[in-house]
């Protein structure tokens, strides 16, 4: 708790005055835990932290925006990819006490900290200078106080990317930084251009070098370097959430969901007794886990998983044990990871489920984007819409794979060189034709005007659509359950090795 004052302090975060008639007070409190060293796991240390009751703060009055960006995971996919494929040095740096550096610009007055009331002035409230942890707005005071150190030092914020930022060398060469709240990661050829910026960062925060990236938002980056190749992986967090839901013992299957799953919601609790037995599960935690690590490294589970979270509101036994076979699966295949290197060719892979979901009869649509031949980008969800016909389910998904594409190659073109037009393959040959044909047709004329501006980009050259064998198209795996062996040849499209235990 001193220490933690003592940083305050430091820090210029307030200063004590007379409480201000008519003006409200917002509460504190602390909040103690017991921290892990990651380098030395059986190391423990003690950390206190003061934090705002920011939940008594009213919108309009003690703040307005709360909004604060953090890097998408595909940006960091797609550097990971780069410094794989162009050997380039991979450092982490880490903010100690990151919200405590933005500046206010609202008067915010509060108590002072349980304990350590100055003898004298024990009726004084603290006027806030600086945000603290807890307040509405302190993510978004410190983003716009680090962007604007960012600037300052001659980096340009990405236009498709706002946590991503680049600055060109005199070499002809570019250093990158991607923020996530707190976490940083930078990238470049030269290390002596990742120690000066280094310097500059720690000359306005207060920072911690971690060195070489090794872990980022529960991932695990590891590299062979002489072989150019990065690996991704989450075997730590996978782990850890099967002992969670204690399933360490279950037996493993070989695909993320079988294809005798028929999961609707008819299938939710209707008498008492199912009811009282799903009360006790916890479904949504459960779906929350497997949908980090769906975002993250494992685009082989996102159909199951976007089959399992479609009924969240209202779970019953079949959906549950659709849950407990992908953990079995997870539990097989603990070791899987996503193996960045080889080229910088961009392609994308789409499909779709036609009447997929047995609720509203709407499609599934699946997409993945891999860069040197392993995942980026990937997508399963359903439709907004539903489709009459697999031609207009695949166009459907043609439409929302091509948006993505759009952003790929801007946000490529910004930190490397990427000019050719993107290959976007599709087994379905009326949905290619009816991307590339502008005549009228009378069963297509209730298609959404918004779906054709995929014309426009292929007229463009920007994106080509071509043709690919439904037992070739890696996408499969996104949009429907599969058999072993073809789910097997689809995830050698994403990840390099996938390791199982069956």
């Amino acid at each position: 708790m001193n220490e933690e004052l003592q940083s305050l302090e430091r820090n210029h975060t307030w200063t004590l005055v007379k409480p201000p008639s008519g003006k409200k007070i917002v509460g504190c409190k602390w909040v103690f835990k017991k921290m892990v060293d990651g380098s030395r796991p059986k190391r423990l240390w003690y950390k206190a932290r003061l934090v705002a009751k920011g939940y008594s703060q009213v919108q309009g009055v003690d703040f307005n925006e709360v909004f604060s960006p953090v890097v998408k995971h595909t940006s960091i996919r797609v550097l990971l990819s780069l410094v794989a494929i162009k050997d380039l040095e991979l450092e982490q740096l880490d903010v100690k006490t990151a919200f405590l550096h933005g500046d206010l610009e609202e008067q915010i007055y509060m108590k002072q900290p349980e304990g350590f009331e100055v003898v004298g002035k024990e009726n004084h409230v603290c006027l806030l200078k600086k945000s603290l942890y807890g307040l509405k707005q302190s993510p978004r005071q410190w983003y716009k106080k680090f962007d604007s150190f960012m600037v300052s030092i001659n980096f340009s914020r990405s236009n498709y990317d706002s946590c991503v930022y680049f600055k060109k060398l005199s070499s002809g060469e570019s250093i990158y930084l991607l923020l996530y709240v707190d976490d940083m990661l930078i990238v470049a050829s030269n290390m002596d251009e990742i120690v000066r910026l280094k310097e500059q960062l720690g000359s306005a925060f207060e920072m911690k070098d971690l060195g070489a990236a090794k872990r980022i938002l529960g991932m695990e980056i590891s590299r062979n370097r002489p072989n150019r190749k990065l690996f991704l992986s989450q075997k730590e967090f996978a782990g850890k959430v099967i002992r969670r839901f204690g399933m360490e013992k279950a037996k493993i299957v070989s695909t993320p969901l079988a294809t005798h799953f028929k999961l609707s919601a008819a299938m939710s609790p209707k008498s008492e007794h199912e009811k009282k037995y799903m009360e006790n599960v916890s479904y949504s935690s459960t779906v929350g886990s497997l949908m980090y690590l769906m975002v993250c490294t494992r685009p082989n589970i996102a159909q199951a998983v976007s089959v399992v979270s479609r009924y969240l509101t209202c779970p019953g036994r079949g959906h549950w044990e659709a849950v407990k076979w992908i953990f079995r699966y997870l539990k097989g295949t603990i070791n899987a990871h996503l193996d960045f290197g080889g080229n910088e060719i961009l392609t994308g892979y789409v499909n779709s489920d036609f009447g997929g979901d047995l609720d509203k009869r709407r499609s599934l649509t699946g997409y993945v984007f891999t860069l040197g031949g392993c995942a980026i980008s990937w997508k399963s969800t359903l439709q907004s819409t539903i489709a009459l016909s697999s031609t207009e389910a695949e166009y459907t998904t043609i439409m929302e794979a091509i948006r993505e594409a759009i952003w790929l190659k801007a946000f490529l073109g910004e930190v490397t060189s990427l000019g050719d037009p993107i290959m976007v393959f599709c087994d379905n040959q009326s949905a290619i034709h009816l991307t590339n044909d502008r005549m009228f047709h009378e069963r297509t004329k209730h298609i959404d005007i918004r779906y054709h501006f995929v014309r426009d980009v292929i007229s463009e050259g920007n994106v080509l659509v071509k043709k690919i064998s439904t037992e070739e198209n890696p996408a499969d795996m996104l949009t429907k359950p599969l058999p072993i062996t073809k789910f097997k040849f689809c995830s050698k499209y994403n990840f390099s090795l996938l390791l199982v235990c069956f």
